[in-house]
């Protein structure tokens, strides 16, 4: 299984250097988990510069992948998460989704760089 943390996901959407490095993640829609804060974050960044119908297309190949909802006990082991490894809010519940699953997390933010099951592509340049 797998969770691609909003960088990733923007990073496939906008074909940047590191796009590449998710879009096998991505294809593989039968392991793929995609947390609704993933949706959230990915169609803020994006609707900034792209028009709506486009962000529905990029939303909807999202979806292909298999929606996590937030829960009452996924937010408290996000919660918990956040405090141990201080993350931010959404980062702790994307990546919590990841470990209840015993799932990968692919990102390019270096907030994640080091922690257990993280695959961390960096940023270029």
């Amino acid at each position: 299984m797998n969770v691609v943390d909003s960088s990733g996901w923007i990073e496939f959407f906008r074909a940047g250097p590191n796009g590449p490095a998710f879009k096998p993640v991505i294809e593989d829609r039968h392991a793929l988990l995609v947390p609704t804060i993933a949706l959230y974050e990915v169609h803020k960044v994006l609707s900034r510069n792209l028009p709506a119908e486009l962000v529905t297309r990029c939303l909807n190949v999202m979806r292909m992948g298999r929606v996590v909802e937030l829960t009452d006990p996924r937010a408290i082991a996000a919660a918990a998460l956040a405090a141990h490894h201080k993350l931010a809010m959404a980062d702790a519940v994307m990546y919590s989704t990841a470990l209840e699953f015993g799932a990968s997390f692919w990102t390019q933010d270096v907030d994640y760089q080091g922690l257990p099951a993280v695959r961390y592509h960096p940023k270029p340049g």
